[in-house]
């Protein structure tokens, strides 16, 4: 096929697919008459079968990829419209816009052409054979949407209660703003060392303290988001649901896919041993306790 020849074909590709789910899950968000944040469920789920469809169609899981960071962007300022919004409001909406704009930017960056697939994808349909197809659209899919949908919830929530939390509230919006830069700064370092050095472990920057300083800056940031509605809130626990799922798809799922693909490189063991896997400081011990350093 012509629109899997280049790059630029396939983003191209993968813009059109996204406009045609987007405008999809919105007619169905406004067609809907629940709830605002069951309207979004329902129509985030819609959009990511649509984009399901694509993927499948082009034999790429890939082209789900830019969904994790395009959604909350589209979620949080159409779903502002029309609002009056207050100053938490506003750090949200800006913090979730450059957090997704960079990262979106991440993928276009290494993003190869459609007929590649990220090598996590070919993982999983290698490990999983003919259960393939179901892992495919809800693991591959609908758990990665629903882990977003629930992490950017709390937003959308003081956004429909004019929430306006204080110092503490604007502290974590704080710390979400500095995942952001952590996990641009790590993606740049790798990006810098990869071109001189693939195939080999990094051990500078930040990488030097921290096997997955990536991850951290995902994990903080949406840890940042939960922790500053919650403080504007009487005890919204639930709030906090999100961040925590996030937390562990990372911790279970995508940090050891990552270690097992560079455990065939030299020395990793060593490197394993001698770096944290997410904090640049001891968590756990590993000799006491047998757990990973965190």
């Amino acid at each position: 096929m012509g629109i899997k020849d280049t790059k630029a074909k396939g983003i191209l590709t993968i813009a059109v697919i996204y406009l045609l789910a987007g405008v999809a899950g919105i007619a169905v968000a406004r067609a809907l008459p629940y709830a605002y944040w069951l309207n979004i469920l329902i129509a985030d789920v819609a959009a990511t079968v649509i984009i399901f469809v694509f993927s499948v169609m082009f034999d790429n899981a890939s082209v789900y990829d830019p969904y994790w960071s395009v959604l909350p962007i589209v979620a949080v300022i159409l779903f502002s419209i029309g609002k009056p919004l207050t100053m938490l409001n506003i750090l949200h909406i800006g913090v979730i816009c450059i957090w997704g704009i960079r990262l979106t930017g991440n993928w276009a960056y290494t993003f190869k052409g459609l007929r590649f697939q990220d090598w996590r994808y070919t993982m999983l349909r290698e490990k999983t054979g003919g259960l393939y197809p179901a892992v495919n659209l809800l693991g591959i899919h609908l758990v990665p949407t629903l882990i977003v949908y629930i992490c950017i919830l709390p937003a959308l929530f003081a956004i429909e209660h004019g929430l306006d939390g204080g110092l503490l509230s604007h502290l974590f919006v704080l710390l979400s703003l500095g995942a952001v830069i952590l996990q641009g700064t790590a993606d740049y370092q790798m990006h810098m060392f990869l071109k001189e050095h693939r195939g080999e472990l990094i051990r500078t920057g930040l990488w030097k303290n921290s096997r997955h300083p990536n991850y951290l800056g995902e994990i903080l940031m949406w840890w940042g988001v939960g922790l500053s509605v919650f403080f504007s809130t009487q005890g919204e626990f639930w709030l906090l649901g999100g961040a925590l799922m996030n937390t562990l798809l990372f911790m279970f799922v995508s940090i050891p896919m990552a270690d097992e693909r560079q455990s065939h490189k030299a020395g990793f063991e060593e490197y394993k041993n001698e770096t944290r896997m997410l904090f640049p400081i001891k968590v756990f011990k590993v000799k006491k306790t047998g757990i990973d350093t965190v």
